[in-house]
């Protein structure tokens, strides 16, 4: 077998080592890597793909357009039996898709046939959910629609953030790539259809999407907070005339201080942070920055007692 493998960021290095692994034990040969040049100005968190065909002596190109009739020239010589695409950040469209022999098939970081789109990890946090998983399923133009070959469930617990979340997602599709491929060169995997009818789709996020209403519930806040801390872009507001980024926090499960209007510091809790209103409930804000300057842990901001009245979001 003959494969194509096209992947970034962490779930697409643990795929390609997976497959890399198995292909050593069968006698397969993955016949190019393709990725992405990085981008200077993203924050680079996560392993590296194309590092990883390097050290495997693997040949890797990084177009800046994978559907362009001169790279798909290059693959068709290659005649590939398969293209796995794993965080692979460009659209797929024919005549590509149709290249490989035996499919082209893509890792998804959801439970399809919910929340098909970009950023899933984020925003099924942001939308408070208790499970997501990942899925390998065949590629279709249309996003996230083919028919899947299987699914790994991954809980999501109450203190989750994006990366804890994302760090078991990335351990679960390397086992699903082990548990799946074996099948799929064979022809014995299964082929299930999407129910179109329970699908979601969610577009991608930008850092302004990073603004908290505080009119919002507590809880809804903490979810956005959880959902784009570090290593994200983050969480903010604007206080004082100056723009605030709220790291970590939670909301509180009784009110500790006497109600206030929405996004108004109520208090320092000693030793925890700041106490805000919210549209419903109280959230505590544990770890917090103001633009371009260091971060600030709770027990220190539980001392600003000059921000107690203060407007969050004014």
């Amino acid at each position: 077998m003959r494969i194509i493998f096209m992947g970034y960021h962490n779930i697409g290095h643990v795929c390609l080592q997976a497959l890399i692994e198995m292909g050593a034990a069968l006698g397969d040969e993955i016949a190019a890597v393709v990725t992405h040049a990085d981008d200077p100005q993203e924050n680079l968190w996560f392993a590296s793909v194309r590092d990883l065909a390097f050290a495997h002596y693997l040949p890797v190109y990084q177009p800046a357009d994978p559907n362009d009739p001169a790279f798909l020239e290059a693959m068709a010589r290659l005649e590939p039996d398969f293209l796995f695409s794993c965080y692979y950040r460009r659209m797929l469209r024919q005549p590509l898709l149709s290249l490989p022999r035996l499919g082209a098939l893509n890792l998804h970081g959801s439970l399809l046939p919910r929340y098909r789109g970009r950023c899933p990890v984020n925003w099924v946090l942001v939308n408070g959910e208790t499970e997501t998983g990942v899925t390998l399923h065949y590629m279709e133009e249309k996003p996230d629609r083919g028919d899947i070959v299987g699914q790994t469930r991954v809980p999501i617990t109450p203190e989750d953030t994006a990366l804890t979340l994302f760090a078991r997602m990335t351990a679960a599709a390397g086992d699903l790539m082990r548990e799946t491929y074996p099948g799929l060169r064979t022809g014995q995997a299964p082929r299930l259809p999407q129910d179109h009818r329970r699908s979601s789709y969610f577009g991608g996020r930008r850092p302004e999407d990073g603004l908290i209403d505080w009119q919002k519930p507590a809880e809804t806040i903490y979810n956005l907070v959880r959902a784009v801390t570090h290593p994200y872009p983050g969480a903010f507001t604007s206080l004082l005339g100056g723009k605030l980024f709220i790291w970590s926090g939670q909301p509180l499960a009784a009110p500790v201080r006497a109600a206030g209007a929405s996004g108004q510091v109520l208090a320092g809790l000693p030793g925890e942070g700041l106490i805000v209103a919210t549209g419903q409930g109280q959230f505590l804000i544990r770890q917090a920055q103001w633009e371009d300057e260091p971060e600030f842990l709770g027990p220190v901001l539980a001392t600003w007692k000059h921000l107690v009245g203060a407007r969050l979001g004014t």
